[in-house]
């Protein structure tokens, strides 16, 4: 049997495959979704998300079913050899940049089948369960998939792009042989998520907690209601497989708590990896989440990696698809992602080093190291600091520090005094956001910036006063009269100056003429 042609086909239905749909679906693009499993995995993988994931669902429209299943991420207390407090990190004070919790846990299954529902509820998606990948081929006009349903009924698909969002052992990048660069980070751990009940609750810390003690680095994280989570590291000489056992659980749990004072809901024996593709587009088809790159959990990144995959990718898609960019805009994918998730996996690398360092001296050293930088008061440092900014892709070419960074969501306030979030006044396309200050000379230069179809945000004008005065010191700190921004949010170039407005818009333009010279 075949199925008629798409615009996109993604292979993988977790969490950035179905993100992946529901994005283009919401944009009319034709697209084919599959999964080998029927339902999702009915226990928690990822238990962490942060502000630019949580302010795409509010850009998706599924925010508020979600909330439900999040809660505000606790502080993490790092603790030392001896017990001491060498480290904290905490979240960002209010107002928060992107007018969301800037760190928050959940309960993945409902989450998942609530992006999986969504992306389903669009009449350009069709979701095909219960099939695997067996081959893949590409021509000059798209890609066409051999799939076999659990039945044994096989079946092709055609499409013009194939995003692989197949997880870490992905068919996709297999079959069109995509390689995997090591980052140099390979451990075994433990990982373990309870339901905890009151008596259990009452012997447990009140913060996430890093156990950076050389005998067995761990990691408790407190997750949504009564869920606590433990990643353990495993000593050489013993035998993952046992220690994945209620058995051999509890028997490491036991300095915190005992099989009285909860249920175990999950456990299992993982080898921890730094692993990134070396490249993230062959042809027609692109890999993203797992199937692109594996970092260790210890900042809680990984789901939130494969959703800034898709939240990238779908939107040049939908541009290339109609006809507004060329396809070389695609070309800007591998260069953007892969830099970022490398240069954030270097930085939980080193998280991982901190907390996992198994030489007693060393050890010691790393503390005192640590409470000599803080003149030993240890302050709370925002999760959000290790964040990279893009370095490459689609970018002006103006450096400034905020080039390549997430723009701030400020809460606005409407006519009639109402507090609503930018972004559910302004939509998410492009956007040249212009400072109050902006002067008259900086306004008629931004009148160019039809040619690439982006928003026009005049701060400070009645229809967009400000709540908290976020973007406003937003621009005075980086000396700024203009930014402007991607439809995911990302900053494209900062302008100080009327002529370094004109040079970037014209810059941008030129990045999209091919395409619209074709049309």
């Amino acid at each position: 049997m075949t199925t008629g042609a798409y615009d996109v086909a993604i292979v993988g239905f977790g969490p950035s495959g179905a993100v992946a749909a529901g994005l283009l679906g919401a944009r009319g693009i034709r697209t084919f979704v599959c999964d080998r499993a029927h339902d999702v995995y009915d226990k928690p993988r990822a238990i962490a998300l942060d502000h630019e994931i949580t302010r795409l669902f509010q850009n998706m429209g599924v925010a508020k079913q979600i909330k439900p299943y999040l809660e505000p991420f606790t502080d993490s207390v790092f603790y030392g050899v001896d017990g001491q407090v060498i480290k904290r990190m905490s979240t960002a004070p209010e107002p928060f940049p992107l007018a969301h919790t800037p760190s928050v846990v959940f309960t993945q299954p409902p989450v998942e089948r609530i992006l999986r529902a969504h992306a389903a509820s669009f009449p350009s998606v069709t979701t095909a369960l219960g099939q695997q990948l067996l081959n893949l081929s590409q021509d000059e006009s798209g890609v066409t998939l051999e799939l076999r349903d659990d039945k044994g009924q096989p079946s092709t698909v055609r499409a013009r792009y194939l995003i692989g969002c197949d997880g870490a052992s992905s068919t996709v990048r297999t079959l069109t042989g995509m390689a995997l660069e090591d980052l140099g980070f390979d451990e075994p751990w433990l990982v373990v998520d309870v339901l905890v009940n009151e008596q259990g609750l009452s012997k447990l810390p009140t913060t996430s907690v890093q156990y950076c003690h050389p005998e067995r680095p761990a990691t408790m994280v407190i997750g949504p209601g009564r869920h606590r989570r433990w990643e353990i590291s495993i000593n050489p000489g013993e035998n993952p497989e046992q220690l994945a056992t209620p058995e051999g659980t509890w028997k490491l749990l036991a300095p915190w708590i005992s099989p009285a004072d909860g249920e175990l809901w999950r456990q299992a024996s993982y080898r921890f990896h730094a692993l990134v593709a070396e490249d993230w587009r062959k042809g027609h088809v692109f890999i993203a989440g797992d199937a692109a790159h594996q970092q260790p959990p210890f900042l809680g990144q990984g789901m939130c990696q494969g959703v800034r995959d898709v939240a990238n990718l779908c939107w040049k898609l939908d541009a290339v698809l109609k006809g507004a960019a060329p396809d070389s805009l695609l070309d800007s994918y591998t260069p953007e992602r892969k830099g970022h998730v490398t240069a954030l996996t270097t930085r939980i690398k080193a998280i991982g080093q901190i907390i996992g360092e198994r030489d007693v001296a060393k050890a010691r050293a790393r503390d005192a190291h640590l409470l000599e930088e803080c003149g030993g008061v240890v302050k709370p440092v925002p999760r959000q600091d290790v964040q990279p900014a893009l370095q490459d892709g689609l970018l002006s070419a103006l450096p400034h520090a905020k080039r390549g960074t997430i723009f701030p969501q400020p809460w606005l306030l409407t006519a009639s005094g109402e507090r609503r979030r930018m972004d559910d006044l302004m939509g998410t396309g492009w956007r040249l956001v212009l400072a109050p200050h902006a002067s008259q000379e900086i306004r008629e230069a931004a009148a160019t910036l039809n040619s690439i179809d982006a928003e026009l945000v005049q701060l400070g004008s009645p229809e967009l006063t400000e709540a908290d005065g976020l973007l406003a010191r937003w621009f005075t700190d980086n000396k700024a009269v203009a930014a402007i921004v991607r439809p995911d949010h990302y900053v494209y170039g900062v302008c100080q100056t009327a002529d370094e407005l004109s040079g970037q818009l014209s810059a941008l333009r030129a990045a999209f003429e091919p395409a619209q010279a074709a049309t």
